[in-house]
């Protein structure tokens, strides 16, 4: 695959321009002088316009920011995350709804792009398979399986983001630009037409695969994929009842395969230790991954046009901002260790935390496992007057204290911690910063701190809760995505491209599906099963009583955080039909709730200008 894919380079551009829903003049022939009936003569010229259904993935999918941040487009703007500190004046179209500000309706045009280039890539895979000379149709057929998974998958993005899109199969060279007035089709539409078909078709001829398989998908891929697609249609259509009926049957094919099976039929698995999941050395062959994606660098090829390091970035999302505190830095040697050395752009809410509390004085396992609360030097640095006071120490205890590089530095301590009492008493006099929970989260307010109260007074730090709060810098930070594996492009530049395997689809994730499936067609008489799986699993407490979507939507939060999927939980449960919700578990978010903002707006600089029915096709709330 990697060799054929630096061909990808090559023919990108032209077939981006030939495969966008309104057409274009290159007429099946790139600037190279090949056409793509010739190169589909052969199986592995073919193979180059397989690869190529990629391309899109890689441009503005999981792992990238560097056009649009996708992982805040699918995770952010929900009740798991805020922006670092509370603040509201960064990522605004991400995070905050815009703060109650105009609306950015620019920043989508590349993610746009990357969708109808994906789109079109399928697309073109699928005209052409017939030509190449496989030795079966099974093996033809796996070709256009791959190809209608992928397109699938750019569907399902498409719809969930803006409520609707054009349905395009085939090329069409006979638009006259100049009167295009393309058809927006809804979400029910692209469901049933384009994604359930698709979806269905790749089950039955995509491999079978093994834990190795890296971005290919195998049919465990489609069929979760497929289940993933039943429950959130739910989202669409008035009659949920067979779409809930399909999301249960296909997650307990996956299930039963695992319980019955033991994988023998889809290569399932459920690691027994919580803590495997994520664990460097399962990361590139993880045995619970549905469907992992994983970017390549070498010294001969990046890895993209735009440079390795900006493929997949999801590693510098989640973390605190550490190099507040002068003991840390953002460096070469540190960067590429799994603690890493970026600031992050990715606070946990107070909601997010408080679903790991018990409420028994201890903490769902899974907290410990997933969450980073303590950080060494990585700089030297002895403690001054002025530092002391602003972290609120007592300086006659720190100043003059050394940290030097790998002591402790940072700790960020709960009160479920079993030491929490005598770290609390310390954190005036400890040489490393202890930051206590209760200075950077409110609970009554479910919020976070913006001021706080000094102890150790002066002047300018005074303890009647003016002053800006400095510890809010830090907080638990997510660790799934950490990792150690980079190809160094640019070391002085600090470009790392990041080769770790991002899990997309997780065996997990169909206990859940299973149990929200089963709420609505058993009246949840196994969602409680299905749940406690999980659960279990993790280690953590058995639940007991009714279920209910909050039920479930807790669970979800514990266990997929962070994994591209909360946007699309709440949007699918009705949790963004009104602010209720938000005001409930993130009232921050909620105060600049506004329901026209859920679906994202088509760009206003060149996308729409280039279509005829502008205004109707931009989603409520967006100029055009």
């Amino acid at each position: 695959m990697k060799n054929n894919i630096k061909k990808i380079a090559f023919i990108a551009v032209a077939i981006s321009l030939c495969t966008t829903f309104n057409s274009c003049s290159l007429d099946e022939e790139d600037p190279g002088g090949f056409t793509f009936e010739n190169l589909s003569q052969t199986t592995t010229g073919f193979q180059t316009l397989v690869n190529n259904i990629y391309f899109g993935l890689e441009r503005s999918f999981y792992g990238n920011t560097n056009k649009i941040n996708f992982m805040a487009i699918t995770e952010a703007q929900t009740d798991l995350w805020t922006t670092p500190r509370n603040m509201d004046n960064t990522n605004q179209q991400y995070f905050w709804f815009y703060a109650g500000g105009s609306p950015n309706t620019t920043y989508t045009l590349s993610f746009l792009y990357s969708l109808y280039d994906g789109i079109g890539s399928c697309n073109k895979v699928l005209q052409y398979v017939h030509i190449p000379p496989y030795n079966t149709e099974a093996e033809r057929n796996a070709k256009a399986a791959e190809a209608r998974f992928m397109r699938a998958v750019y569907y399902y993005h498409a719809a969930e983001q803006f409520g609707g899109a054009t349905i395009v199969t085939e090329k069409n060279t006979s638009i006259d630009q100049s009167v295009y007035v393309p058809v927006k089709n809804s979400p029910q539409e692209i469901y049933d037409q384009i994604i359930i078909p698709d979806l269905i078709y790749a089950i039955e001829w995509l491999p079978k695969g093994d834990y190795t398989a890296i971005t290919r998908p195998t049919k465990k891929s489609a069929i979760g994929f497929l289940a993933r697609a039943y429950l959130q249609a739910t989202r669409w259509v008035d009659d949920k009842t067979d779409y809930y009926r399909n999301a249960l049957t296909y997650a307990k094919m996956l299930i039963d395969d695992w319980e019955v099976s033991g994988g023998a039929n889809y290569m399932t698995y459920m690691y027994p230790n919580y803590g495997d999941i994520f664990s460097e050395a399962e990361n590139l062959t993880n045995k619970e991954a549905l469907w992992k994606h994983a970017y390549f660098s070498d010294a001969t090829y990046n890895g993209s046009s735009n440079g390795a390091h900006v493929l997949n970035l999801s590693h510098t999302l989640f973390r605190c901002q550490l190099n507040e505190f002068p003991a840390r830095e953002n460096n070469a040697d540190t960067y590429v260790t799994w603690e890493g050395s970026v600031n992050g752009s990715f606070m946990p809410t107070q909601h997010l935390l408080s679903l790991f509390d018990n409420g028994d004085g201890t903490l769902d396992p899974r907290f410990y496992k997933i969450f980073q609360n303590d950080w060494n030097a990585n700089k030297d640095f002895v403690w001054t007057k002025d530092f002391a006071n602003k972290f609120d120490k007592d300086t006659t205890a720190v100043v003059g204290q050394a940290i030097a590089v790998g002591e402790a530095a940072i700790e960020f301590i709960m009160p479920q911690d079993a030491d929490y009492a005598a770290k609390k008493a310390a954190k005036h006099t400890s040489k490393h910063l202890i930051v206590d929970y209760a200075d950077v989260y409110n609970d009554a307010a479910k919020s976070i701190f913006m001021k706080h109260s000094y102890v150790n007074t002066t002047p300018d730090y005074k303890a009647d809760g003016s002053v800006e709060n400095f510890f809010s810098y830090f907080y638990p930070s997510l660790t799934k995505h950490n990792t150690t594996k980079f190809y160094p492009q640019n070391v002085s530049k600090l470009r790392f491209g990041n080769t770790s395997a991002m899990h997309i689809l997780r065996m997990s994730e169909m206990y859940l599906i299973a149990a929200e499936a089963d709420l609505k067609v058993n009246n949840g008489a196994n969602a409680l099963a299905y749940l406690n799986k999980v659960r279990s699993r993790a280690g953590a407490q058995n639940l007991s009583g009714t279920v209910t979507i909050r039920t479930i939507l807790d669970e979800r939060g514990r266990e997929l955080c962070g994994e591209w999927v909360r946007y699309y939980d709440l949007a699918r449960t009705g949790m963004l039909d009104n602010a209720t919700y938000l005001t409930e578990t993130n009232p921050s978010l909620a105060a600049y709730f506004n329901v026209d903002y859920v679906l994202r707006p088509f760009d206003t600089s060149t996308f729409l200008p280039s279509l005829n029915n502008d205004s109707i096709y931009q989603n409520d709330g967006y100029g055009y």
